[in-house]
């Protein structure tokens, strides 16, 4: 099966910035697993990486210390670097036409936030006629409380997962994963 490991927004904000990611557990160190995995076994990686435009956000602005990749994912090997400004990795990047020139029809997601940009993106590879797996200890969510309500990080990832495996993507765990390399 040919495919690439999508590792998507693992940047600085999260560990250091208003955004902490808190579940599911050890869900950094199985990203950077399947990272090694797939360098091992020579599948392709491509790190995206969110930005804003200015500091209207407060959040993700190019050129901050929270905006950088994660230092342990920077120094990784990856096969593409793209930036994104919305939540799907696929919309206005090159990674579309990235996949297609290789001829992969499998994209891995791994990353954060498993309920927006994770979630946008998957579902914009099936839509794009991709075969996806979601990797559930490789993506990574916290708690959230806004008009709409609130909800725990151990309900969001469940819920988002759940949905996945619904119609649109394969759910796995990374070890799971890996066996299949």
């Amino acid at each position: 099966m040919n495919r690439a490991l999508l590792i998507i927004d693992v940047q600085n904000e999260y560990f250091t910035g208003a955004l902490p990611i808190t579940h599911p557990h050890r869900h950094f160190e199985n990203i950077l697993g399947v990272m090694d995995a797939a360098q091992a076994a020579g599948v392709p990686t491509v790190v995206i990486q969110h930005h804003f435009a200015g500091p209207e956000m407060g959040m993700f602005e190019r050129g901050s210390q929270n905006w950088k990749l994660h230092p342990e994912v920077a120094q990784r090997p990856c096969d593409l670097h793209i930036e994104k400004r919305l939540p799907g990795s696929f919309t206005d990047t090159p990674l579309d036409a990235w996949l297609k020139e290789r001829r992969i029809g499998t994209v891995t997601i791994a990353g954060y936030m498993t309920h927006l940009c994770c979630d946008t993106t998957a579902r914009q590879a099936v839509h794009r006629g991709y075969k996806a797996e979601f990797l559930s200890d490789a993506t990574g969510t916290l708690a959230l409380a806004n008009s709409a309500g609130e909800v725990t990080a151990e309900e969001l990832q469940r819920s988002i997962l759940v949905a996945q495996q619904m119609l649109l993507s394969e759910v796995l765990d990374s070890a799971t994963w890996r066996d299949r390399l």
